[in-house]
């Protein structure tokens, strides 16, 4: 059996009214991301010097952007469960670049993201933009990142985590990394914290490749986004808020990443699966 990693989708050419459809679709996706990327930054300007690292305004324009540019998609979204009020950080699969607009679209959040994303043209300045995290793969800086989660967190920031530590084909969730968590079991801040588990499952449109919203390994995103813009019919994303948990409920962060492995990994079984071809 092949590795699901080497095995890429093989897709027909785009059309012409799959060139209509991305063209309908690409230009207001993009004014609509970057008019209210320029417009976080105005209010950014205004609500830094005023409010430090609190952001009570900011979030709310990058949730009604995210909401926008699904809809521009139609990538019909389903929601079960709540976003948690307590103070504490989400964990969720990771199964794509939609996830972002996904689950920023869901509950107001601050992605924790590798430190190459930042340099990714387009995407970097966006995330930069919106407060995302970035960590280094570099044991020497492992204290000072958990050093700024914890500042993040306690400036009550809720961090979202991907604890995959990689993107799959949207088909499956990964062995999850516990290495992360840790950031909650310092400074007496297990006490006060809760973790609430996200599972995230994309349903292809009938006839596509089931892993059409997957995007990993090597995949490029530009060409990735022009097949999913070029589609006559979108498919959707259920999005399932689990029950938080106390942190100081476990023992440890491999408890607490197991916990949170479980949870996920049943709701996304218990979801349909994508539709065969």
């Amino acid at each position: 059996m092949s590795d699901w990693r080497e095995d890429k989708p093989r897709h027909a050419a785009i059309g012409g009214l799959g060139w209509l459809r991305v063209i309908l679709r690409i230009i207001p996706f993009f004014l609509v991301t970057y008019g209210g990327l320029m417009l976080l930054l105005l209010a950014r300007a205004i609500e830094a010097p005023l409010c430090g690292k609190a952001r009570p305004v900011t979030p709310f324009i990058t949730q009604t952007v995210c909401r926008a540019v699904l809809r521009i998609m139609g990538l019909r979204l389903t929601l079960r469960g709540t976003p948690m009020q307590a103070r504490g950080a989400v964990v969720a699969n990771h199964a794509s670049w939609l996830d972002i607009f996904v689950l920023n679209a869901c509950d107001r959040v601050y992605f924790v993201s590798k430190a190459e994303v930042a340099q990714w043209p387009g995407i970097g300045w966006l995330a930069r933009a919106t407060g995302t995290v970035f960590i280094a793969r570099d044991p020497a800086e492992a204290k000072a990142q958990q050093a700024l989660f914890e500042e993040r967190l306690r400036a009550g920031h809720r961090l979202l985590f991907f604890p995959e530590g990689t993107s799959t084909d949207s088909l499956r969730v990964l062995p999850f990394k516990s290495t992360l968590f840790a950031a909650f079991f310092t400074h007496g801040m297990e006490h006060v914290m809760h973790i609430q588990p996200v599972s995230l499952r994309y349903v292809a449109p009938e006839g596509a490749d089931p892993r059409l919203y997957g995007w990993w390994g090597a995949m490029d995103f530009a060409p990735h986004l022009l097949r999913v813009l070029a589609q006559p019919l979108q498919g959707r994303v259920d999005v399932i808020f689990h029950s938080p948990v106390a942190v100081d409920d476990f023992k440890g962060r491999k408890e607490l990443a197991a916990h949170c492995e479980t949870v996920i990994r049943n709701g996304f079984d218990a979801t349909p699966p994508a539709v065969q071809p």
